[in-house]
């Protein structure tokens, strides 16, 4: 039986035998069984490596963060994640000079502490009834690596011109679509900045 521990691009929660290639962490959300009872227990919403330091741990581990897992980089920023500044520390240091650059009204400076991008990001992609933040946009006007969801509420990844279905085993049918589609978008606004402003997120290699 499979962990609940997939991250989809709307923040959901989900179990499916398909592996990640990234972890994340937004402190412990399971119970003494291994039960998910809550989406996160701090503003902390970080991605990390999977492997770091020869660190080892066991999953779900009782009083400890529950390990999530995503399928890249791009489904962790839609699901309102971003780079840890340990084991991530040059894709921290990459995001953070690009989403100052792009959200100068947020970050209040070139080096903003995490902190700060963590409360600006929290207000972004969670409202206060533990629903998904979404914002309208034409799809013309969003970069590479967004996510969006069209009508069948299936996530899209937008690459190279087209729209790729999202799946927990990786990147499937792709589709074409006006510029001038309306989206839901479901990438934090200040992260979509961040990615016009030159941050390439990791894609899983399916989508190539």
């Amino acid at each position: 039986m499979p962990k609940q521990n997939r991250l989809t691009p709307f923040g959901e929660i989900i179990a499916t035998p398909a592996r990640g290639t990234l972890m994340g962490n937004r402190g412990c959300l399971h119970n003494g069984k291994a039960q998910i009872i809550r989406l996160y227990q701090s503003r902390r919403w970080i991605i990390c490596e999977l492997q770091f330091k020869n660190r080892h741990r066991v999953v779900t581990a009782p009083g400890q963060y529950t390990e999530l897992f995503f399928l890249d980089e791009a489904t962790a920023l839609a699901a309102g994640h971003r780079p840890c500044a340990e084991c991530s520390r040059p894709r921290f240091e990459k995001f953070r000079s690009l989403w100052a650059r792009a959200n100068p009204d947020l970050a209040h400076s070139t080096k903003p502490l995490a902190t700060v991008i963590d409360r600006a990001l929290h207000q972004e992609r969670i409202s206060a009834t533990q629903r998904k933040v979404t914002y309208q946009n034409k799809l013309g006007a969003l970069p590479d690596g967004s996510f969006v969801a069209l009508n069948d509420k299936q996530p899209y990844l937008v690459f190279r011109g087209s729209l790729l279905a999202w799946s927990p085993e990786g990147y499937g049918q792709r589709l074409s679509a006006p510029n001038d589609l309306p989206v839901a978008v479901l990438t934090p606004r200040s992260v979509v900045k961040t990615l016009a402003q030159g941050y390439a997120a990791e894609i899983h290699p399916s989508a190539f």
